[in-house]
């Protein structure tokens, strides 16, 4: 089972993540509990998910895009962003798009190929809950949020530019 990091900390997980099965086929839901489902399975059975009365979030796979959920976004408790190998970086983007252009407020997660070494890069897009890999060292992983002191660019997280941020405060001593 993952390791769930969510704003700095380790956190329970009492989502259930739904995955399709290997020949495509959705899978069944329960009627109890909070789940996050893929979108093919919002799209499918968007108005009995509603009815559950329970939380609900979605999924993104990497081809799937913020546009295609933004009409529904006050529905979800959590969005997740799937990961699926290291080199894919459409996540990202993602993540941005959801917090800034649609205005996304909810736990936007980061699953799949989630790795020490992008969580501090992820945060600054706009997510603040990872599910890490289970061959991560949970431990080390929260160290990565400190590694940089500070940065240069723009984030969600920072959206004052540091030049900006310096001219603000003065002459330096």
């Amino acid at each position: 089972m993952a390791t769930l990091i969510k704003k700095r900390r380790f956190v329970a997980d009492s989502w259930q993540l739904l995955e399709c099965a290997a020949d495509g086929a959705l899978p069944e839901v329960t009627d109890t509990g909070a789940v996050i489902v893929p979108l093919a399975l919002w799209r499918a059975r968007r108005d009995a998910l509603l009815a559950r009365g329970h939380a609900i979030g979605v999924w993104l796979d990497s081809g799937e895009s913020a546009e295609d959920i933004a009409a529904d976004l006050n529905h979800f408790a959590v969005v997740a962003v799937s990961f699926p190998t290291l080199s894919d970086g459409r996540g990202y983007s993602t993540a941005r798009l959801l917090r800034e252009r649609h205005g996304f407020t909810g736990e936007l997660r980061a699953i799949g190929e989630v790795r020490r070494d992008q969580l501090l890069f992820l945060e600054r897009c706009g997510f603040d809950a990872f599910a890490l890999r289970d061959d991560q060292d949970a431990e080390h992983a929260l160290e990565a949020f400190e590694e940089f002191s500070e940065a240069y660019q723009v984030s969600v997280t920072q959206p004052v530019p540091l030049f900006r941020r310096r001219a603000s405060s003065g002459p330096a001593a």
